[in-house]
């Protein structure tokens, strides 16, 4: 293949196919989108699962949490491949490996096996740490927080489009003659294998940087192993700016999960909502994807040709406290519409967050990209997980008092307390959440740049993000 560009992308050319840089680009987005489609598939089917498998709720439950934990632990190692390998082998193997618990999680006849699949199905969700090592690698640093944003944010989609494409997918396989109790299996089948062929795609047609792949640049001797190689992981941990970016990110894209995730059935409990038509609220908060993330990466970059690093960190944390600010808002709210107006500010602000924190990522440590991503990365899950704990046991403390309160007086009459009392909780565990985000924003000041690092911003420096190669005599 003859190169098509040997410096990183300085615009973000969306229509030109023939950059490298572009081409990934899409490829990028496109296999976290299929990923994260994969990872969440299975969600619309769980009533159609729990009946067919007999899922206790507390298997149910232990499901959500086995995918989440698996991406925990895969982020943090994903990242250090990545520096390693190159994000391109990184992501083939991902695709191709996670396609496999996908299918067979198609395929299971028990609720252990289904527990299993759902463990190492949560893997795949390591596919927006390369995504945004690839985008790093692939754009210059004044244009790389609106790339990396507008990846994720579009990758994202997949969380959200399969609440629409698997029950599609599912009605495609019933009208070929599937009885409907066995089409949300083929569904997962069908998404599986088109991981495992994007795959392919990926080696094929991607590159790990614009001047070639990780393994031919040290074939060549142009590349022989990155600093980062002989610093290692553990000064990655060290640097407290990767910890700090770590809590924004379980504070952002930890608590919009957490917050989606427990929406319906606040809506319904507050505001009196059908399941259907709370649902489809949800649903188009997260459809915001496609902009607003891309925005907070835009203005992350914008405020870094204005201010340097600094102004990145400036517009995050401003950004960062406008989301706490309307999710303490929202929990008071009384009104459908008040309420509704401050759940697309909070959906537009912690997408911001999301884009803006990386837009900041690629300049803690340029020798290991990867690593710190993946860490970073690793803090949404965490955070969704934290914050998922908390409204659950609030929820569950308070439904319970309800009952005992109103033992005796009817199925209807507790079934109603119980929603008064669900409501309630959330509501105080969302303005708890919405202060430590606050704090959150405030605490993310404290990232400093020594002054080495704030003249990458300066136009000189727009080629310089990448991995430091170390020059080595090749033997012949």
């Amino acid at each position: 293949m003859a190169t098509l560009t040997q410096e990183k992308a300085t615009k973000l050319s969306l229509l030109d196919f023939k950059n490298i840089s572009t081409r990934t680009f899409w490829i990028t987005s496109i296999s976290f989108f299929l990923c994260f489609f994969s990872w969440f598939g299975i969600v619309p089917f769980m009533p159609d699962v729990v009946k067919d498998l007999g899922l206790t709720p507390d298997q149910k439950w232990n499901s959500i949490i086995l995918a989440v934990s698996g991406t925990v632990f895969a982020r943090l190692l994903i990242g250090k491949l990545c520096d390693k390998y190159g994000p391109r082998l990184c992501y083939t193997w991902l695709l191709m490996l996670g396609a496999i618990p996908v299918i067979l999680c198609g395929l299971v006849q028990t609720p252990t096996q289904f527990l299993v699949c759902r463990l190492f199905i949560g893997f795949i969700g390591a596919s927006f740490v390369i995504t945004q090592v690839h985008t790093s690698l692939m754009f210059a640093p004044n244009i790389v927080g609106t790339a990396n944003a507008t990846s994720a944010g579009w990758g994202n989609l997949g969380g959200g489009a399969n609440r629409l494409g698997m029950p599609l997918i599912a009605g495609a396989v019933v009208a070929f003659g599937v009885a409907d109790g066995e089409a949300w299996r083929y569904s997962m089948v069908i998404a599986g294998i088109v991981c495992f062929l994007m795959g392919i795609v990926y080696f094929f047609f991607t590159k790990d940087t614009p001047k070639g792949n990780f393994k031919d640049l040290k074939a060549s001797g142009e590349m022989i192993a990155t600093k980062k190689d002989q610093i290692g992981f553990l000064e990655v941990l060290k640097d407290y700016r990767v910890w700090i970016l770590f809590v924004v990110y379980a504070a952002s894209f930890g608590i919009e999960l957490t917050v989606y995730g427990t929406m319906d059935d606040y809506l319904q409990n507050t505001f009196q909502l059908e399941r259907v038509t709370a649902g489809n609220i949800v649903l188009s908060f997260a459809l915001m994807n496609i902009f607003a993330r891309t925005l907070g990466g835009f203005f992350g970059d914008k405020f870094g040709k204005l201010k340097g690093l600094r102004g990145r960190v400036l517009f995050l944390s401003f950004i960062l406290s406008i989301q706490g600010i309307m999710l303490i808002s929202f929990s008071g709210a009384t009104s459908l519409i008040v309420g509704i107006v401050l759940l697309i500010l909070f959906s537009l602000s912690v997408q911001m967050a999301e884009g803006a924190t990386f837009s900041v990522v690629p300049f803690i440590n340029k020798k290991a990209i990867g690593s710190v991503s993946g860490i970073v990365g690793a803090g949404g899950n965490v955070g969704a997980f934290l914050a998922a704990m908390l409204l659950k046991s609030k929820s569950a403390v308070a439904e319970k008092a309800a009952i005992v309160a109103n033992e005796g007086l009817g199925d209807e009459v507790i079934k109603t307390a119980q929603s008064v009392a669900s409501s309630s909780a959330v509501s105080s565990g969302y303005l708890l959440i919405g202060f430590v985000v606050v704090v959150t924003a405030l605490v993310s000041l404290t990232i400093k740049f020594s002054a080495e690092e704030e003249n990458e911003e300066a136009p000189k420096g727009v080629n310089n993000l990448k991995p430091e190669l170390i020059p080595v005599t090749v033997k012949s």
